[in-house]
């Protein structure tokens, strides 16, 4: 019986390594060419940081819209609420609480330039190519990509980012492992393909907000 079972485990231990074997190049840019056809434009998050120094995640969930190749808009609910909007140029986030926003402007070799084209790779995948080592498997329906930064400036941002796609070639789950060891693991729901209003990736401070800018530019 025990020669039995162990029989059973090696075929389905061969079976789901099979399953898992990684794409060839050309498997590779066909799966992107599939993800970025339908890729997301807006969905609603779930997210879950693991900081080593505490010890339970801290939770948020919210919505988040894209634009290819590098507008984005994240609104964070609950009780700490934010909304980040970035319109390739500057990168705004606000906080109502406190009724307190910074800008950063992007380009020109600024600091965040790296962290704002890691947020664009976990749903747009959009040249990520250029910018990464990327592997991918398949299990059954579903997709995994690992990508793993080329550049120092990238590798600043982030160690790897693991990416779990969906039958439908959108992105459904990613694991951003961080340089200090922390993780974000964010979870998507509600995917969208419908066109967004211009307006969505453009903000403006409301009345009475304290403007700060942070990097002195």
């Amino acid at each position: 019986m025990r020669g039995l079972m162990y029989g059973i485990l090696a075929v389905v231990i061969v079976r789901f390594v099979a399953q898992a074997a990684p794409f060839s190049e050309a498997e590779l840019k066909n799966l992107l060419a599939e993800i970025r056809q339908n890729r997301t434009t807006q969905a609603d998050f779930q997210e879950e940081r693991v900081i080593r120094l505490m010890k339970n995640p801290v939770l948020s969930s919210g919505a988040v819209w894209f634009q290819p190749p590098n507008k984005f808009r994240r609104e964070v609910k609950g009780n700490s609420p934010s909304v980040s909007v970035s319109d390739g140029r500057d990168l705004w986030i606000y906080y109502p609480n406190f009724k307190s926003a910074e800008r950063y402007p992007l380009g020109k070799g600024s600091p965040l330039d790296a962290t704002v084209a890691a947020i664009n790779s976990a749903l747009n995948l959009e040249n990520i190519e250029s910018s990464f080592n990327i592997t991918a498997t398949k299990t059954e329906n579903r997709y995994q990509l690992q990508l793993m930064p080329r550049s120092y400036a990238m590798k600043r941002a982030f160690q790897k980012l693991d990416l779990k796609i969906n039958e439908k070639f959108r992105v459904e789950r990613t694991d951003m492992l961080l340089p200090n060891g922390d993780r974000i693991v964010s979870t998507y729901s509600n995917q969208t393909r419908a066109p967004i209003p211009a307006s969505t990736f453009e903000f403006k401070p409301p009345a009475g907000t304290e403007v700060t800018t942070p990097l002195g530019q």
